[in-house]
């Protein structure tokens, strides 16, 4: 029963664990009158007595006759102070909303419709609000450790898109809304992960995403949430899987212009671009290698050539285009790791033997072979990464700008 007036009809009892098939709408307790009507889209959600919250309809039944009486002398009463008060009042009841977002009022504790745009009322006293942003907001999901349908072992990422379609289902249904995104987002991409191959998250790392947007929608959904776009980021391989793979495993980036393709059309395309850039690395490779076996015995002074041709370039302009800092971890014919860097960051740019004075931005892992093969435009960046032949830690946009460095070293 409630204080005043009749009981609400809303009991509450715990629901017994379910297979994830069936969990379609997540929730710990459920009403009665769910069960009877055989409605689950409120289950295990605070507004369970507002029935029909999730179609605007904020009708509350629940509330006595004599609490309703109460609730609306006292909303009178402060209509009148502020009133009579006015304009000084105006200046604390007034309240203006821009069109991308929304007030959620609750008054004398009761959930009231959304305000806004525009100048909306809002009651001393009796009104608690709070304003809802309804533009798109973006996050990542840190890299995690997933084991793979097969037995590999995989660092996968995400950068997810969302935003808010109902404000009232985002404050009364969550205490935490980023947090609670967050952690849905990871455990329903590490659910999703280890259902698949590596070879399937490799390949299609599009499609996957927009599988795993629909999952999340339909957890987010009695949230008021809804996921607009999920992008995995295959951070690297940390184990291969049971048994070896047939042929070499090829791991295409994100090619800028492929974005407005979808499906199995961006895959066969992202494909395709791979095995052509694959085709031509290998035989850049035999070309330069026959080159560099001739002239074995001088490899370390063409590198130290190749630095200096590199200083000879250094601009502001150049900095000012590329603005970044690199590390070279390079590995000689004999198993040397030899470092180098290139600093695009200030000035007029600098390049060298050793460790940077700053923190690089990028750091680029390869042969001797491969980076004299780079350099010298015998062995185009993209290429040498879909191959496999050039490992990067850190943004890869930031490593293809490397172009513009070559680029500028042919026309010397």
């Amino acid at each position: 029963m409630t204080m005043f007036g009749k009981s609400s009809g809303y009991e509450y009892q715990c629901l017994s664990q379910r297979d994830a098939v069936y969990s379609d709408t997540p929730g710990l307790f459920s009403s009665h009158a769910a069960f009877a009507h055989n409605n689950y889209d409120q289950r295990g959600l605070s507004f369970d007595y507002v029935p029909k919250v999730s179609q605007n309809d904020f009708t509350d039944k629940s509330q006595g006759l004599l609490s309703w009486i109460c609730n609306l002398i006292v909303t009178f009463l402060v209509f009148l102070v502020t009133f009579i008060t006015f304009p000084i009042s105006g200046w604390f009841v007034l309240k203006v909303v821009p069109n991308y977002e929304r007030i959620v009022v609750f008054r004398l504790g009761r959930i009231r419709p959304p305000k806004g745009p525009g100048v909306v009322l809002v009651l001393p006293f009796i009104d608690q609000w709070q304003r809802v942003d309804l533009r798109t907001r973006a996050f990542s999901v840190p890299p995690c450790k997933i084991t793979t349908k097969d037995g590999g072992l995989v660092s996968v990422g995400a950068d997810i898109q969302f935003r808010i379609w109902s404000p009232v289902m985002s404050v009364v249904a969550l205490q935490d809304l980023n947090a609670s995104t967050r952690l849905t987002a990871q455990n329903a991409m590490m659910q999703t992960m280890s259902k698949k191959t590596l070879r399937e998250i490799q390949t299609e790392r599009i499609k996957l995403g927009e599988h795993l947007g629909m999952d999340m929608n339909e957890m987010t959904k009695p949230w008021g949430l809804e996921v607009d776009r999920v992008e995995l980021i295959l951070e690297g391989v940390l184990r291969e899987p049971d048994g070896g793979h047939a042929g070499p495993i090829i791991m295409p980036p994100s090619v800028p212009g492929l974005e407005g393709l979808t499906g199995p059309i961006q895959q066969l395309a992202m494909h395709f671009l791979s095995q052509t850039a694959a085709s031509q690395s290998s035989q850049d490779s035999v070309s330069f290698t026959d080159e560099l076996r001739s002239a074995a015995a001088v490899s370390v002074s063409r590198v130290d050539g190749l630095m200096d041709a590199v200083r000879s370039v250094l601009s502001e302009q150049l900095v000012h285009q590329v603005r970044a800092c690199y590390r070279f971890q390079i590995t000689t014919d004999s198993g040397q790791n030899n470092c180098y860097y290139v600093d695009l960051t200030q000035g007029a740019g600098a390049c060298g033997v050793g460790v940077s004075p700053r923190e690089p931005d990028v750091s680029l892992c390869m042969s001797e072979q491969d980076l004299l093969a780079m350099f010298e435009g015998g062995l185009r960046p993209f290429a040498a990464y879909s191959s496999g032949r050039l490992r990067v830690q850190g943004d890869l946009s930031t490593a293809m700008k490397l172009e513009t460095l070559i680029k500028l070293l042919k026309t010397t």
